[in-house]
């Protein structure tokens, strides 16, 4: 897996023999690859939380729309799914532990914005958000983000840097 660098060379975003996490877990959650299987939690996730969801995205990305359908949602994950499979970029669905309900997502991209090795953003369902689910969730990441994978630097965008100054960086060129 490539990506192109501002010069259009290309760059590995992962090594070639790095081992792409299927599960991983905190106490009160498991962290797992997206599927088309999740949809449907995915899309009550979003939708029971999509004015936080929007007010966080929104306007930057135009997501979640309130007219968002379980279709769109479908073909969303699929992409995604498949993305991970061609080792592109990186969805995981963010499950209660017995995996009855989505709490959120994690993604894992190659760096739109020079500066970092990778950009991840994660996001936790609106009944959940300022919980100790959400806090743990956090510490999780980081620490996951930076230490299992094959990382030096990460940037979390809409987190330690706003979308506005995330969108002011200077671009890779990855799309």
């Amino acid at each position: 897996m490539t990506r192109s660098s501002m010069e259009g060379v290309e760059v590995a975003f992962l090594p070639e023999d790095f081992v792409v996490p299927t599960l991983v877990a905190g106490l009160r959650f498991r962290i797992r690859p997206i599927t088309v299987h999740d949809v449907v939690k995915a899309y009550d996730a979003v939708m029971s939380s999509r004015e936080r969801l929007w007010a966080e995205f929104g306007e930057i990305h135009g997501w979640p729309k309130a007219d968002l359908s379980l279709e769109e949602t479908l073909i969303d994950v699929a992409w995604r799914q498949r993305e991970g499979e061609l080792r592109r970029s990186f969805s995981f669905a963010v499950l209660t532990t017995d995996e009855s309900r989505l709490l959120g997502t994690v993604r894992i991209d190659p760096p739109r914005k020079v500066g970092v090795d990778a950009e991840a953003v994660f996001w936790v369902r609106s009944d959940r958000d300022g919980s100790s689910v959400a806090e743990e969730l956090e510490e999780f990441v980081r620490e996951w983000v930076t230490t299992t994978w094959p990382f030096k630097s990460v940037r979390y965008p809409g987190r330690d840097i706003s979308w506005e100054d995330w969108h002011a960086l200077p671009s890779t060129g990855h799309p």
